[in-house]
Formats: structure tokens, C-alpha cells, sequence
């Protein structure tokens, strides 16, 4: 299996709609997540980047779709997706994220999985699980970081892991799941380890 150089990850370009997106040619892997539950905290630790995904004092203040890029050729590349259901904004704008999102995640050929970042004190929010039933509709892969680990202790940790595991057993031939904390940089391995076999891969059937 080819080793991604996740430190090599650059910014290519934002885009309100799915219609504004980069070419949807190679491969590239997507990141969502509640605002607040640690998703560009968890970019930035993987791809060693101090403010790569920018993170913001006020969850839910991006409202694009970002996209970086992998070495030079733009055929690989990493997505954060609009973080959702925390931002204090109205309604309106809330539907019109999650329509951009499931148009994202529904429409992108280019797409080889979905990285679900949920705070481990706080996993399967509703909006958690209606991203796990647009990713099932496109039998679309997903990686779940459970961040923050460093949180809890490590029994309740692994306990946590444990209860998510066993809510999400239905489900099991297509997710997969973790701890992850950026501020203890644990996890990274694994991360990296999933994000290569989707990013390095041969092109699926």
C-alpha cells in the first residue's frame, strides 16, 4: 500500500456548492462533523499543520466546502465539510447546508469515504446519524474519530469506544471506528493507515 504525505497537504479552493467544486477526477476523502467536536483540530493533526482547516472560537462559522490537495497533481485531496447543528444561525441557513452536503456527499464520483469526527463525550448526535444514512444510501464508506479522548480516562474511553461500536453492529461491514486526541496525538497512525487504503487504493469497481 502507497503512503500518503499527509504534511504535503496544501489549500486548493473553497466552494459553496457542489456545482463549484475542483474537477471530480482522482480520489479524495471528506471530514464532517459538529462544529464543535474537533474536526479542523483533527486536519491539522494528521496533516502536522498548525492552521491548514482554520478552527474558530465560534463553531459553525464556515460555511464552504474546503478542499486541500495532496503533492502537486490535485488527483488526491482532503475535504472538510461545513461543521453543522451547533452554529447560532437561523434555521434557514441550517437547511441549506444540509442540502449542499447531501448534494456533496450524493453527487461526488470522485469520492472514496466519509471520516465522521464525533466528540467521544458526545457521540451519535442526530446530525451524526443522519450523515451515517446519506453515506449507507451511497454505500459510501466511513471512518468515525471519536476526539477529545484525552477527556476521559482511558477505561471510560474505551468504554465509550465500546458503546459506539455496539449502537452502530447493522452497520459494521461499513464503519469503522476509533479514539483520536489532537492534543495528545493519538491515533494518528490509524487514521493514516484508513485514509491510505481509501486515497492510495485502486479505483473502486
Amino acid at each position: 500500500m502507497t503512503r500518503m504525505n499527509y504534511q504535503s497537504a496544501r489549500f486548493l479552493t473553497s466552494a459553496p456548492t457542489l456545482a463549484q467544486c475542483p474537477s471530480d477526477d482522482g480520489a479524495e476523502v471528506a471530514f464532517a462533523g459538529r462544529s464543535n467536536a474537533g474536526k479542523s483540530s483533527a486536519i491539522n493533526t494528521l496533516t502536522r499543520q498548525k492552521a491548514l482547516a482554520r478552527t474558530s472560537r465560534t463553531p459553525g462559522r464556515t460555511q464552504l466546502i474546503n478542499f486541500f490537495t495532496l503533492g502537486d497533481d490535485m488527483t488526491r485531496r482532503l475535504v472538510d465539510l461545513p461543521g453543522y447543528g451547533y452554529a447560532k444561525v437561523p434555521e434557514a441557513v441550517k437547511l441549506e447546508w444540509q442540502r449542499h452536503l447531501a448534494e456533496y456527499l450524493h453527487g461526488r464520483g470522485s469520492l472514496r469515504g466519509l471520516v465522521l469526527v464525533m466528540d467521544v463525550r458526545h457521540p451519535l448526535t442526530e446530525f451524526d446519524q443522519t450523515l451515517l444514512g446519506w453515506a449507507d444510501d451511497q454505500n459510501m464508506p466511513v471512518h468515525i474519530l471519536l476526539t477529545k479522548a484525552d477527556k476521559l480516562k482511558s477505561g471510560a474511553a474505551k468504554s465509550a469506544l465500546q458503546q459506539v461500536r455496539n449502537r452502530l453492529r447493522e452497520w459494521e461491514d461499513m464503519v469503522t471506528i476509533q479514539l483520536f486526541s489532537s492534543l495528545k496525538h493519538e491515533g494518528i497512525d490509524e487514521t493514516c493507515a484508513r485514509l491510505d487504503a481509501w486515497l492510495a487504493g485502486p479505483e473502486p469497481a
